[in-house]
């Protein structure tokens, strides 16, 4: 079962913006339990191979990584071990990646979000994050 009170949390920052790079992690703590509950969340990890990211908040000198595919969905604070792309940027444009204020591609084609290693596994988090992320919405107003 989510987390209500977690979820109550990632509304809020939702609404009012994250402050802390942080928060992220709450955003995907949601996520993490809402991937092993939601049928088409569950579904959609069976249809990933699974890959490793590692993000960077440049400026705040913040990371986490992400583990998505072959059912499973996972995160945590620090170094990634064996990462198969790194995304950094400053906390402005990464905090606008989680909120959907700023458009990942246009980010890159700007140079404000930089991406070493495998696009292919960068397209595919970008893609179940965006797919989680309105899920989430159709859950909130369900």
């Amino acid at each position: 079962m989510v987390d209500e009170a977690l979820a109550n949390e990632v509304r809020k920052l939702r609404d009012e913006g994250m402050s802390d790079p942080k928060d992220v992690l709450k955003i995907f703590e949601l996520m993490k339990q809402a991937s092993a509950e939601v049928d088409d969340l569950k579904e959609e990890l069976e249809d990933i191979d699974q890959f490793i990211g590692q993000m960077v908040v440049e400026d705040k000198g913040f990371k986490w990584w992400v583990k998505i595919g072959d059912g499973a969905f996972d995160y945590g604070e620090g170094d990634a071990e064996d990462p198969s792309f790194t995304m950094s940027a400053n906390w402005e444009t990464m905090g606008g990646l989680m909120s959907g204020e700023v458009d990942g591609t246009s980010a890159y084609m700007s140079g404000d979000l930089k991406i070493e290693g495998n696009l292919q596994d960068t397209m595919a988090y970008g893609e179940y994050l965006a797919f989680a992320a309105e899920t989430l919405q159709e859950m909130d107003e369900g």
